[in-house]
């Protein structure tokens, strides 16, 4: 039987110098493509596709394949999350099942146990498995059975003071209930869980990619309970209604704890509960990764390679502003530097950098923190958000006396940054001398890659769109969304950054002293080279990223 190594080379994936090296046992050889993926030479499809060549067994794509639901309904989520397997479809009573690894005998014992008919393996690859069930296997059947039964339940049950009451039961259905709509979240890659009480029901929406979508609603009458539950979780007080409140819960969730931040907000019918999923894990992000143009990364580039200044990241909630961040700051640190954050909350957890918590209560505020950070030789500092004079000044300051100061403010572009910092009653020379970069950036749907195509462009449309092109040149092929499985039929998958990066330059620091007008600013920042978030989206256009609607919808 060929090894894997070997199929790979007879196929043109991998150099025939391989051969010699990597050829051999079977452990050995499981070894070498493991490597071979690793360095990027073999992508996890084409191993996949070997395996199965290996097995002498058919091969399958499942996005592309025509699952049945007949078929995943014969084999428990549980089952096939522990041995990575699913029945995709049934012919002539033999279960078709996609497996990872079809050597794997004690997987299709257990199906074929529970199914209850003949098995015949394929093979799959390993991610587009784990997409796969968690698609057909989502928590939505569940939720539905569950508030079901709550509605029934709440006839003869007063299910509000049993959300109090009994909320610490792991097995209260309201406890299941709450526990299967985070986790579902979580899987769905949802930013935020909004739980919103109406007059004859409650809704819950989760944001992906920027996007509300409605998932589930409920009967009023678990609606208290509900909120008790979440309130209990978050360490927020269940008796007090009438005003907002904030918390933070932990979940573990695949093995990774996911921390969220709760908020509550009394309104006509109840107190809303909007949910922030927060992966603490360690993460890494190249700046690669932030898709810069090519311009903008030098220009970016320059400001943090510098010791001391200052450099904003600006924009709305949730456009990506911590990313950002944290991926300069991993570019940055070293361990010959004293890097210290202070933050609320602390999204991420970076190995050798100091990261302080704000605590309001214990009076532990942005400022505080700040002139406590400054007597502990920092060389960087990170401040989550600039929100107040005092924070600014202290900011402002420590960029002024040697050290490099990171931080985000909340604008609509990068030249009002600085009229910005002026209105906190900054001066408006040190805001000059301070201030050498800001970004401003929004977060807009990337193109699924499987199911985008291209169509034909209107040039008078795309010019009464304000997108800058020259009339003269082709314009490449746009591209707009379809939507297939991939993407859960919406055309998107994932998001992309959009900048607008501004470097303080002398001409824009006489600006600002002269308390200027933030369009004003932008004529001559724009004039030495600024690229406007407009125009750096149509550039992510005419790449295939994205589509000019979502450009629209993100950027004015």
């Amino acid at each position: 039987m060929a090894t894997l190594t070997e199929i790979l080379i007879l196929r043109g994936v991998v150099p025939i110098e391989n051969l010699d090296s990597n050829s051999g046992a079977w452990g050995e050889d499981e070894d070498a493509v493991r490597a071979l993926v690793e360095k990027g030479m073999v992508t996890e499809i084409q191993l996949a596709s070997a395996r199965a060549a290996q097995a002498e067994l058919p091969f399958v794509e499942l996005l592309d394949f025509p699952v049945e639901r007949s078929a995943v309904s014969l084999v428990s989520a549980a089952t096939c999350r522990r041995y990575q397997v699913l029945p995709i479809s049934i012919t002539d009573d033999i279960l078709t099942l996609a497996m990872a690894d079809p050597g794997d005998v004690f997987a299709i014992d257990d199906v074929r146990a529970a199914a209850r008919m003949q098995v015949r393996p394929v093979v799959a690859a390993p991610s587009d498995l784990r997409q796969a069930i968690d698609r057909f296997h989502r928590a939505d059947g569940e939720l539905s059975d569950l508030t079901t039964a709550l509605e029934e339940e709440s006839g003869s049950t007063d299910v509000d003071g049993a959300g109090a009451a009994d909320a610490l039961e792991d097995d209260v259905p309201i406890v299941r209930f709450v526990n299967l709509l985070i986790s579902q979240a979580i899987q769905d890659k949802a930013s935020d869980i909004h739980i919103e009480p109406g007059e004859h029901g409650m809704q819950v929406r989760y944001r992906i990619d920027g996007v509300l979508h409605q998932m589930q609603s409920a009967p009023k009458a678990i609606q208290n309970g509900v909120i008790s539950r979440l309130k209990i979780m978050s360490e927020i007080d269940i008796a007090e209604r009438r005003k907002p409140q904030d918390g933070r819960m932990s979940v573990t969730h695949g093995g990774h704890k996911i921390d969220l931040r709760v908020a509550t907000l009394p309104t006509v019918w109840g107190e809303k509960v909007v949910m922030r999923i927060l992966d603490t894990s360690s993460t890494t992000v190249s700046m690669d990764n932030l898709a810069l143009l090519p311009r903008n990364a030098a220009a970016y580039k320059t400001s943090y390679s510098k010791p001391y200044g200052m450099i904003l990241v600006t924009g709305p909630t949730g456009s990506g502003k911590s990313t950002t961040l944290y991926t300069t700051l991993g570019t940055v640190a070293r361990p010959e530097i004293n890097v210290i954050t202070v933050e609320d909350p602390v999204e991420y957890r970076m190995p050798g950098i100091n990261q302080v918590q704000v605590n309001t209560k214990a009076g532990l505020t942005f400022a505080s923190a700040l002139r406590s950070i400054l007597r502990s030789d920092p060389d960087v500092v990170l401040i989550g958000e600039i929100r107040d004079h005092e924070t600014a000044q202290i900011a402002i300051e420590a960029s002024l006396t040697g050290h490099l100061v990171l931080s985000t403010l909340h604008t609509n572009d990068a030249p009002s940054a600085i009229t910005r910092l002026t209105e906190m009653d900054i001066e408006p020379f040190l805001v000059g001398s301070a201030l050498d970069c800001v970004v401003a950036q929004r977060l807009a749907r990337r193109l699924c890659e499987r199911c985008k195509v291209p169509y034909a462009h209107d040039v008078e449309q795309l010019a009464a769109l304000r997108f800058a092109f020259d009339p003269n040149r082709p314009i490449p092929n746009l591209y707009k969304p379809v939507g297939c499985a991939n993407c859960s039929n919406t055309g998107y998958r994932g998001r992309i950054a959009i900048h607008e990066v501004m470097i303080v330059t002398e001409e824009i620091e006489r600006l600002a002293v002269q308390r200027a007008s933030s369009a004003e600013i932008s004529k001559v920042a724009i004039q030495q080279g600024l690229i406007p978030l407009r125009w750096d989206g149509w550039a992510k256009v005419q790449l295939g990223l994205t589509s000019v609607e979502e450009i629209m919808r993100v950027v004015v």
